[in-house]
């Protein structure tokens, strides 16, 4: 129980639990956001109220999101001053700018217009509550792209030189877009995409196994699948690309990702360890089930490509083995499910349409279980892509620069316990509220309430005539109360 009474490792277990929570919920809050806009287009392009009931009721999902990831994310800011303050004083300079452009560019930009886009249905007109939606998602994004400059510029920090035990800034622009920012963010945002496009056919497959809202829940299943049919398979090109990039930018993570400890000779292929059981303190793999030449396909392109191996890297340099190789396999497991379930379910779609009609797309049971087993893959697909890429920076917090060690802050172990502790409850107590408030929200369903105006009509208040309908219209009886209300 030494690792108790050492206040470096629970520090940074601290950290770690409080960001693994955390980055549950931006990525949905992200994507859902791109998707509520593209709904809310659609409605005031179309007059189709059926986009209208489509974009009400994922909001109702987004709005418990983003109030739980803002609510998480709070925490973090603190224990770079508590848990961090050498690393917060060396790159006060620039962490600290590019937090406060995260805060002051996009989090207030997207707070502020959210206002507007929950609650401004009866006082801006359609176009302004559009606006309003695209601004939060603009923001959101925004927010991503700041967060992911400073996390890329601490995988591979550019622009700066150390004076004095500080970060002194010598260019912005190499700061901030460092080597590593276009694939980290690239590989982030699209990861908010393709979570927010499984959550989305997730819960519309569970309305379809129910035989639940079918015509409401299915257009929604295909926009979700058709989406992800490019998504998915774009993640993982821009992952492969990524991986490649870390050979220059990150050699001694790329040889902890594949458990690679020699490096190849000249003329030599290095092999890929699909699975293995590495050993550290040997400095070897105990077992291992290999690809010849496989690691320099994949990362140089060729048979014989050079990869270099954890072995051109002093024991003290080298990234833990174990966590960054395992938890890349599971994320790329996870990558490769929801890409399977897109492809399948499209197929299903162009060869056998019949099956998948209104009337029979419940029955297909196993296909929309998956679908439901998509939803917990993906949210491991992050977290699982989210500690490859920090425990394979380490023993570094600014990789070649900074060590994790050197950066974290003098305290007793008993102060960083309780309140890793005390985290751990808060968390676990928004954590249920959260999954409570959710599976109420989806077991509810959607409402079918009059929209509060026509689009493209302008003015205030209640509606002024429903908007006419076409062919993905929302269920008959729905349909009829609208008629009711509108008096069309």
């Amino acid at each position: 129980m030494d690792w108790l009474q050492n206040p470096e490792f629970l520090a940074r277990v601290q950290f770690g639990f409080i960001a693994m929570f955390h980055i549950m919920w931006p990525p949905l809050t992200i994507g859902l956001a791109l998707v509520l806009f593209g709904m809310e287009a659609a409605w005031v392009k179309t007059r189709n109220i059926f986009y209208f009931h489509q974009t009400k009721f994922w909001t109702k999902l987004f709005l418990i999101n983003f109030g739980v990831g803002v609510i998480s994310g709070i925490p973090m800011e603190f224990s770079f001053g508590t848990n961090w303050g050498p690393f917060s004083t060396a790159s006060g300079d620039f962490m600290g700018n590019i937090l406060g452009f995260e805060t002051a560019m996009a989090f207030m930009l997207e707070a502020g217009f959210l206002g507007i886009m929950l609650f401004g249905w009866n006082r801006v007109g359609p176009k302004m509550h559009l606006f309003a939606t695209a601004m939060v998602a603009f923001g959101s994004t925004l927010s991503a792209f700041w967060i992911m400059v400073a996390n890329s510029w601490m995988q591979t920090p550019a622009g700066v030189k150390l004076v004095d035990g500080k970060f002194a800034i010598t260019n912005w622009f190499a700061a901030v877009f460092n080597p590593d920012l276009p694939y980290g963010f690239g590989h982030m945002f699209t990861a908010c995409v393709e979570l927010s496009l499984v959550v989305m056919a997730g819960v519309s497959a569970y309305y379809l196994l129910k035989r639940r809202h079918v015509d409401f829940f299915r257009p929604a299943f295909k926009w979700a699948v058709v989406a992800l049919f490019i998504v998915a398979p774009l993640q993982i090109f821009i992952g492969d690309s990524a991986g490649s990039a870390l050979a220059e930018t990150q050699p001694a993570k790329l040889a902890a990702i594949e458990a690679h400890w020699h490096t190849n000779k000249p003329g030599e292929g290095a092999p890929w360890a699909l699975l293995a059981i590495p050993n550290q303190k040997e400095q070897k793999n105990d077992w291992a089930l290999e690809i010849p030449d496989g690691l320099s396909m994949i990362v140089t392109k060729t048979l014989t490509g050079k990869v270099v191996g954890l072995d051109h890297f002093k024991p003290d340099d080298q990234p833990p083995v174990w966590i960054p190789f395992y938890a890349f396999r599971v994320m790329v497991a996870a990558g490769v499910f929801v890409a399977f379930m897109a492809f399948w379910t499209l197929w299903l779609l162009w060869r056998r349409p019949e099956r998948m009609s209104a009337a029979r797309i419940g029955d297909n049971k196993w296909l929309l279980r998956g679908w439901l087993l998509a939803i917990p893959a993906i949210y491991t697909a992050v977290e699982a892509g989210w500690m490859t890429r920090e425990v394979g920076r380490q023993p570094w917090i600014v990789y070649g620069m900074l060590r994790t060690s050197e950066g974290v802050s003098h305290l007793p172990a008993n102060t960083v316990l309780w309140s890793l502790v005390m985290y751990a409850l808060f968390y676990g107590v928004i954590g249920i509220a959260a999954l409570v408030f959710a599976s109420r929200t989806i077991r509810k369903g959607p409402s079918f309430d009059a929209p509060p105006h026509a689009p493209g009509r302008g003015g205030h208040g209640a509606a002024h005539t429903a908007p006419k309908h076409v062919p993905l219209a929302p269920p008959a009886a729905a349909h009829d109360q609208l008629t009711i209300k509108g008096g069309a």
